[in-house]
């Protein structure tokens, strides 16, 4: 979005504000670079509020826009808008699809197994694995009604086309790819010369659909072939339990993380990088020996574009809409969720074969350009906005 708004608000003919919520009292506004800001208060970001209708009303009584863009469906805020003021000209654009991840987002894990790790942390703050899904379905109700609401619709692969005709057969759906950061578009990407060899990166570990656990009994397999392995994870350390008080802050799947490392005794091979900034990313793509999107669900991951604007040779599970962001054997590997094994197999290739690493990370780096060209994609935008609100 910040990539959008970025190349956006450079049109002479464009006027853009951009509108948020904020836990506070009062409604802010700011303008940063040619760009309206409104911060909209509110005392939660999960429920629906009431009070945020007549902050709505003011500011497109302010404003007045022509169409207003809905950045994700999860939050109800946007939703706010869409009922008190439903006369304006709206579009939403999809991010992941919450109602459709919530089939998926035990990732494969026993239930037996999530009740055998539950922990104090869990259970005082009612924060289970059980619980994480059931928020996503409770968060699919406000999903579904913003497809409902809404005449347009914008996406970017086949499976959320699918998934956008199945909650609303009448939606007229536009396709449109995403920008991404400005320091991924950098000319100096992965060099096979540089990487550090056996190194895996993943860019999130905190909740089971991201699916570390999947990459820990793969590298189970792979460390008889290559004992010095290693798994650097972006974000915080999910595994912290040495003091009392990190003992108390320790979730569930972070408990689970910690019994797969034990049993297949990967203590010095997995690194947690903690939360890291733009160039910080960029670093540890350029680093790594390979990527690996593990989820079991995605629409089109900002990570996975990342990786191959940078370069280096991915591996994604595949699920939802990342067949449209790799061929397999071209752009980057691809295998079943569920086949810990094909995952395997997939990461000795790129270790054992400098020749299919390079390739991938060629192959990788031209769809990306391809797909994440901000010119192409903001002007492509303009002629979306242009056509819901029939200006030619």
């Amino acid at each position: 979005m910040f990539a959008l708004a970025k190349q956006l608000s450079s049109y002479n003919d464009v006027r853009l504000s951009v509108a948020t919520v904020y836990i506070g009292k009062e409604i802010k506004s700011f303008d940063i670079d040619g760009i309206l800001y409104y911060l909209l208060p509110v005392k939660s970001f999960r429920k629906y509020q009431k009070s945020l209708e007549q902050y709505w009303q003011k500011v497109c009584r302010d404003y007045n826009p022509d169409i207003i863009h809905i950045h994700g469906t999860e939050y109800a805020h946007g939703l706010a808008c869409m009922r008190i003021l439903p006369a304006y000209k709206y579009v939403i654009s999809i991010q992941g699809l919450v109602s459709i991840y919530a089939r998926y987002y035990y990732a494969g894990i026993n239930p037996c197994k999530i009740i055998n790790h539950l922990t104090f942390r869990d259970l005082i703050r009612h924060d289970t694995i059980f619980h994480g899904k059931r928020k996503y379905e409770l968060k699919g109700i406000f999903e579904k009604e913003y497809f409902l609401r809404s005449k347009h619709v914008i996406g970017r692969t086949s499976w959320d086309y699918a998934q956008s005709k199945a909650l609303n057969p009448f939606i007229t759906y536009h396709f449109c790819n995403e920008s991404l950061r400005d320091s991924y578009y950098t000319e100096l990407g992965w060099n096979i010369s540089e990487k550090t060899c056996y190194s895996i990166f993943i860019s999130q570990s905190e909740y089971p659909i991201k699916g570390m656990h999947q990459v820990l009994i793969a590298m189970s397999i792979l460390k008889v072939d290559f004992p010095e392995i290693k798994l650097r994870v972006a974000g915080p350390d999910i595994l912290k339990d040495n003091s009392l008080m990190e003992k108390i802050k320790l979730s569930g799947y972070g408990n689970y993380i910690n019994s797969l490392i034990k049993k297949y005794k990967l203590n010095n091979n997995v690194v947690f990088t903690g939360i890291l900034d733009e160039e910080h990313m960029v670093t540890e793509y350029k680093q790594a020996h390979l990527f690996i999107c593990p989820s079991s669900i995605e629409n089109s991951p900002n990570s996975l574009g990342e990786a191959q604007l940078i370069g280096v040779p991915c591996v994604a599970a595949y699920v939802g809409g990342i067949p449209d962001m790799i061929s397999h054997g071209k752009s980057g590997l691809l295998y079943r969720f569920e086949e810990i094994e094909m995952l395997a197999y997939n990461i000795k290739r790129i270790f054992e074969d400098d020749c299919l690493a390079m390739r991938l990370s060629r192959g990788g780096k031209i769809a990306a350009t391809e797909r994440h060209d901000r010119e192409k994609n903001s002007e492509k935008t303009i002629s979306i906005y242009k056509k819901i609100i029939g200006k030619h």
